[in-house]
């Protein structure tokens, strides 16, 4: 097992947005992980396996974190990765670490359903393993995350609130919970193909099938947020409480602000804010 001391990230309260939205509120730092998001908890998993099992080279789609993520971890491993993107649609921040340690970067014109098609193809065609969301290794490492609450906090939350692009992380921290599940609350953006936020500038979510069971099994929704409620909530996570996130990380605090919840409430915060520096620059203006 390779690793670059993923996991173990912080779980702290939040008393003056608790006290705004009238919950108990707890804030989970993913941004402590490794490469500054959560997909490092997937990656050391899905990368170490392909290790294991004699793989040439990793290749990953992505709109961001999972190229930082995809790129360290291979280089851990000693191994080629290769990352696909949709040119103009990333953040600089997540390919500049990308580069830094050596991935060979793909940009294609289009939308990153088009470079997650391309990525399957090259997996399929040069025998890389793709190490997207669709491998099942990603979703088993990242459903420690919910596991890790569950210690924290001494037991599950009433309400889990996460960014929703993909569809991964919903889908893994079902898992992480298993049968006792808090109620799942999901921050989309409405306008999914150019936003803002741009870890979840994803039109069709890969897993959308699978959120929509966790959603059923758990009484949960999805809250269609605009660009300013996107916006007031990263200011709210960054004025009131000091963490710096990146901007789709505050979409499930945007999603309590829009629909409400009740009881104990912890939001995820996906990445730290210095993946976006653009975007965290305008915002914080």
């Amino acid at each position: 097992m390779i690793t670059l001391g993923e996991g173990n990230t912080p779980l702290l309260p939040a008393p003056r947005l608790s006290e705004r939205f009238g919950v108990e509120l707890w804030l989970k730092c993913e941004g402590a992980n490794p490469t500054g998001s959560f997909k490092d908890r997937g990656m050391v998993l899905a990368v170490s396996r392909a290790l294991d099992r004699g793989a040439t080279g990793v290749v990953c789609a992505s709109t961001g974190n999972t190229a930082a993520s995809t790129a360290a971890y291979a280089a851990r491993a000693g191994l080629p990765a290769v990352v696909v993107t949709p040119r103009g649609l990333v953040a600089r921040g997540k390919i500049a670490q990308a580069r830094a340690v050596g991935a060979e970067i793909r940009e294609l014109d289009g939308t990153f359903e088009d470079a997650h098609r391309e990525a399957r193809r090259l997996a399929d065609e040069e025998g890389y393993v793709n190490v997207n969301s669709i491998n099942p290794d990603r979703i088993e490492g990242q459903s420690s995350a919910a596991r890790e609450i569950v210690d924290q906090l001494g037991g599950s939350p009433d309400v889990l609130a996460l960014p929703y692009g993909g569809g991964g992380n919903t889908v893994a921290y079902a898992v992480g919970f298993g049968e006792r599940l808090p109620r799942f609350l999901l921050g989309e953006a409405a306008h999914r193909g150019n936003t803002f936020a741009s870890a979840i500038r994803i039109v069709e979510p890969v897993h959308r099938a699978a959120v929509e069971e966790v959603l059923a099994r758990s009484g949960g929704t999805v809250v269609t947020l605009d660009e300013q409620q996107l916006e007031d909530a990263w200011r709210l996570v960054a004025r009131e409480e000091g963490l710096f996130c990146e901007p789709a990380s505050a979409a499930g605090v945007a999603a309590v602000a829009a629909a409400g919840a009740s009881g104990r409430v912890v939001c995820v915060l996906t990445g730290h804010g210095l993946k976006d520096p653009d975007a965290t620059e305008r915002l914080a203006a």
